[in-house]
């Protein structure tokens, strides 16, 4: 089914047992830069999460915005990018106003899943590329005890401020990261580099690499659907 919340369209649908029971978990899953809702579903789809029940995914679309590093091409993006500087020793310039118009997005999203009678500690953040950075910085900050948060094939945004941001419900929460070998639009340093920042923090990090790209394996799938069935199953 299709839905939206504060201008943002979702695309959602709820696997395992009953598809009409009430989900008795959710997975809010975050695209990246220039897909929509749908470009994580096939993923969804490939779960085997009928240990766990009922489970309810939800993709939203990120809003349509110019994007700097693209010429100011308008794509749909959780915020802009804009192209690295020529020393490397520079902090990259992030786009700190439209990070946080996100980070509200998501925060809301989470608590829509509260309302629709999801506990937080049953919802599970999930976000590849762009979508990975804004679950790293929604999802640390989420005022709420998730059960866990899934960052794939990205990297952490605002990292010099995360330390101080970090929420007291969701210190120590649980981390699946991962990331291909030889992708060359998020390198894997930058993930590696994110992992470390978290791992600092006392987030317990369960870190995959794999013979990819900048995509999703059917590995990958599967050590993540794993992950879930232990994070979800009661």
């Amino acid at each position: 089914m299709t839905a939206s919340t504060h201008s943002i369209e979702l695309l959602e649908f709820t696997t395992g047992g009953d598809a009409s029971a009430q989900p008795v978990a959710s997975i809010v899953v975050l695209h990246g830069l220039g897909a929509d809702g749908r470009d994580f579903v096939p993923v969804a789809e490939a779960m085997g999460l009928s240990a766990v029940g009922p489970v309810r995914f939800v993709f939203p679309s990120a809003p349509v915005r110019p994007v700097t590093i693209n010429a100011g091409y308008e794509m749909r993006a959780w915020y802009d990018i804009y192209p690295p500087g020529s020393d490397p020793a520079v902090p990259r310039r992030e786009d700190e106003p439209g990070l946080r118009d996100s980070q509200a997005i998501v925060l809301r999203l989470i608590e829509r899943e509260l309302q629709r009678g999801v506990p937080a500690d049953r919802v599970v953040l999930m976000g590849f590329s762009q979508g990975c950075a804004m679950t790293l910085l929604a999802g640390l900050r989420a005022p709420q005890r998730l059960a866990g948060l899934v960052a794939l094939s990205g990297y952490l945004p605002l990292a010099l401020q995360t330390g101080a941001e970090i929420s007291d419900a969701n210190h120590g929460v649980p981390v699946f990261m991962a990331h291909g070998d030889f992708d060359d639009v998020v390198v894997v340093e930058r993930g590696e580099g994110a992992r470390d920042v978290l791992q600092a923090l006392g987030y317990p990090v369960d870190w995959h690499r794999y013979p990819m790209a900048h995509e999703v394996c059917m590995e990958e799938i599967a050590d993540l659907n794993a992950w879930l069935v232990q994070r979800l199953v009661s």
